[in-house]
């Protein structure tokens, strides 16, 4: 049978500011990786806190960086970064930091600009199905409903001589 071999703390320490070093990751991800290296409790919640002494975790600064990197890449809504955030069990604290590090003005220019171009793609829909896609969209992308009914009420009017009736 395979035996798996589990690394010592030092070694298990040396693979983890590796992970942690190339990218910013959440406590839970870290404690994932270093359980999956073979370390018990005890060393994974030692290991933990010396990457935190030694600054290579932070739990606000990867939240941060998490949400603009998915709100300027993937033009994620905060909703929808929320619960990334918490399915990656991050504080609250963190979360409410995160997403209000996120400019207003851009995230209401981001949603416009989707609506803006999801609206042009669905131009063969009649207007009721094209709203209604349009809103389905957006909210999917984790942008809050009543914004995406405001964006919606801006959009020009269905007799635009487009939209079948």
């Amino acid at each position: 049978m395979f035996q798996r071999t589990s690394l010592s703390l030092e070694q298990a320490l040396q693979k983890a500011r590796h992970y942690c070093g190339y990218q910013e990751r959440c406590h839970h991800d870290v404690k994932e990786k270093l359980y999956s290296l073979g370390l018990r409790r005890q060393d994974v919640d030692a290991a933990l806190a010396t990457l935190i002494e030694e600054d290579y975790l932070n739990e606000e600064r990867f939240a941060v960086q998490f949400a603009g990197g998915h709100f300027r890449l993937k033009q994620w809504g905060k909703v929808k970064i929320r619960y990334e955030l918490k399915q990656r069990q991050v504080s609250d604290y963190c979360i409410k930091k995160a997403l209000t590090a996120i400019e207003e003005d851009d995230y209401r220019k981001t949603l416009n600009r989707l609506a803006a171009t999801k609206w042009e793609a669905l131009k063969d829909e009649t207007a009721f199905a094209r709203r209604g896609k349009l809103q389905e969209y957006l909210v999917r992308k984790g942008y809050e409903q009543d914004r995406v009914a405001e964006v919606i009420k801006e959009l020009p009017a269905a007799a635009d001589g487009h939209d079948k009736l």
